[in-house]
């Protein structure tokens, strides 16, 4: 087919036939100062599918209240586990972007490997402007939300369409939307656990915390808790743990109304308080540390257990760039390129 005047076959019709990768995590501030915080907490929070209060109701809550008072204290937080490198959930999200692309170089070696921020930087608009302009018209979307959530996956999904609406040549798009029972993925958790047992010992109870959400999302259709109990169940059946040996609660909820039961905060209080002395808990929901395990498992809900009379307390850590959560990653997405 003869070409226009004064295109190259690059700039022309001819299929580029570039893959990559685009691992999508939640995002974070760039700065843990207040107008940093404020910036992201508003694009956060005014995306409906995290917050389903009609629009202007909403609107006038969280520029009346919630971004007037929030952010300072929010951004106290942040400090609290901020690194030389930066953010951890961004650091990361790098490190796990950095070691996929070696891990696939080995048997994918054309494929590239990008990473996103659905709030903040580098946005998602950005990542697959970049993409596009170097050739990129394959594209596997893995966000790295084990359990399927609309306020998380379907979020990034929104993020990638809008951005797409605006472009004239649309890639292949393959979204992988949940892996909460990937074998891999269990695998993973597991030997986590199991590292964790052989070098503390067995706690009194296993606590696995999965990020809240209100009930209503889940009457109205949404799989998340179905998923999160689903993937707790194969969890402990590969581990060999009794019923009492384990629980799974909901953390980080947000407002008044009824988030998913039962509540982390809550449930460690009360197993202190019944002599549960010796806990451990891990957070199944969340492929990087952040925010909500460094400071709020980590450090806060620490003192409640032990404010209720708890002994022995620890965290054990995301799977982050773990070696089995690259090769699960792998495994994931390579069957799509």
């Amino acid at each position: 087919m003869a070409k226009f005047a004064g295109l190259s076959e690059q700039q022309g019709h001819s299929p580029r036939r570039k893959k990559a990768v685009l691992l999508i995590n939640l995002g974070t501030p760039d700065a843990p100062t207040s107008s940093d915080v404020r910036r992201y907490l508003a694009e956060f929070l005014s995306d409906h599918r995290v917050v389903e209060i009609p629009k202007l109701v909403w609107k006038v809550i969280l520029h009346g209240i919630i971004l007037r008072t929030r952010p300072a204290k929010s951004a106290a937080l942040y400090k609290s586990i901020w690194t030389e490198q930066g953010s951890p959930l961004l650091d990361i999200t790098r490190k796990q972007s950095e070691k996929l692309q070696q891990y696939l170089s080995q048997t994918n070696p054309d494929v590239e490997v990008h990473y996103a921020m659905r709030y903040g930087n580098p946005s998602i608009a950005s990542v697959l402007k970049s993409m596009h302009e170097t050739g990129v018209d394959d594209i596997t979307v893995l966000p790295l939300y084990p359990q399927y959530a609309a306020p998380t996956t379907a979020s990034s999904f929104d993020a990638i369409s809008k951005e797409l609406m605006t472009w004239r040549y649309l890639p292949s798009l393959q979204f992988i939307h949940t892996y909460h029972d990937h074998p891999d993925y269990i695998n993973a958790l597991v030997e986590s656990i199991k590292n964790d047992f052989e070098k503390n010992g067995k706690p009194k109870k296993l606590v696995l915390s999965y990020h809240g959400m209100p009930k209503r999302n889940l009457t109205l259709g949404d799989p998340y808790y179905c998923f999160c109990k689903k993937t707790t169940r194969l969890v402990v059946e590969s581990l060999g743990l009794h019923e009492d040996d384990y629980i799974t609660t909901f953390q980080s909820r947000f407002g008044k109304a009824e988030w998913l039961k039962p509540y982390t905060d809550a449930t460690l209080e009360e197993l202190a308080q019944n002599g549960v002395d010796d806990v451990a808990v891990i957070c199944p929901a969340f492929s990087a540390d952040c925010l909500e395990t460094l400071e709020e498992i980590q450090c806060e809900n620490k003192e409640v257990f032990e404010e209720a009379s708890g002994k022995h307390y620890r965290y054990i850590p995301a799977l982050n760039d773990d070696e089995l959560h690259i090769e699960m990653m792998a495994n994931i997405v390579r069957k799509h390129l």
